[in-house]
C-alpha cells in the first residue's frame, strides 16, 4: 500500500436537538494514509456547504469500547445495552451538538483504515522531510 491510498464512506447520523428527538443527517467519512493519525468527517446540513470535523482515529475506535475525548469531541458507547450506536459530542464556540452513529458502518469503515495503515506502523506512512519543510518554509 501507498501513503496516497484513501478510505471513505457515507454514513447516516443522527443529530440529538435539545428536546432529545432527532435529526436525520448524512456524513462523510475520509481517512488517508499520507494523514494516518486522522479521519475528516463532513457533515452535510441542508444545502450549506459541509461542516469538517478532524478527529483521532484512535479516539473514534476507543469510543466504541468506552468514554474518551476531552474538551471538544467526546465519544462514548450509548448504553451497555446498546451496541447499535455511538454517540459523538462536539463543542466549539458556535455551540455544541450530540450525534447517534450507527456502530455497525462506522466500526466497518475503521476496520478498512487498519487494513490500509495497521496500528502502530501510522509513522511509517508520514514523509517527515515534506512535513519539516512545511513548517519551516510555510506556503
Amino acid at each position: 500500500m501507498d501513503s496516497s491510498t484513501t478510505v471513505s464512506a457515507e454514513l447516516g447520523l443522527r443529530l440529538v436537538v435539545p428536546d432529545r428527538t432527532t435529526v436525520p443527517l448524512l456524513a462523510g467519512l475520509e481517512y488517508a494514509a499520507d494523514d494516518p493519525y486522522a479521519i475528516r468527517m463532513a457533515f452535510y446540513v441542508g444545502d450549506d456547504e459541509p461542516v469538517e470535523w478532524i478527529f483521532a482515529r484512535e479516539l473514534l475506535t476507543v469510543g466504541i469500547v468506552r468514554k474518551v475525548g476531552d474538551g471538544d469531541v467526546e465519544v462514548w458507547p450509548t448504553a451497555p445495552d446498546d451496541d447499535t450506536s455511538l454517540n459523538i459530542a462536539l463543542s466549539s464556540p458556535f455551540g455544541n451538538a450530540l450525534f447517534e452513529v450507527p456502530l455497525s458502518p462506522l466500526a466497518d469503515f475503521l476496520h478498512r483504515t487498519y487494513q490500509a495503515v495497521p496500528a502502530g506502523q501510522e509513522s511509517e506512512f508520514i514523509d517527515i522531510d515534506a512535513e519539516l519543510e512545511n513548517l519551516l518554509w510555510p506556503s
